[in-house]
């Protein structure tokens, strides 16, 4: 169970519960796979790993419109710069 950071303070970086379960359960599976954690704090947890990145803003979560908006900007970008590398990430 998490304790810190709590669901209400986790809950002002989602827009529902949903939302944040799904992120969370997405960002601790990548950890427990081997991803490097983002957070300078020390524990056993993928999931608590994941929800202090997400309260520490290292992880951000989108609604499906801001995903949308956010790959249009980069497109833009990388027609500009000659690049067009985007890192998704993708549930297996």
């Amino acid at each position: 169970m998490i304790v810190k950071p709590t669901v209400a303070q986790l809950l002002e970086k989602a827009e529902n519960r949903y939302s944040l379960v799904i992120a969370t359960a997405k960002r601790a599976r990548q950890i427990a796979k081997g991803s490097k954690p983002m957070t300078v704090k020390d524990d056993v947890s993928p999931v608590t790993l994941a929800a202090d990145e997400i309260e520490e803003d290292k992880v951000k979560i989108y609604n499906q419109n801001e995903w949308d908006e956010q790959l249009q900007g980069k497109n833009a970008s990388a027609e500009n710069t000659q690049t067009s590398e985007i890192n998704e990430t993708s549930e297996e």
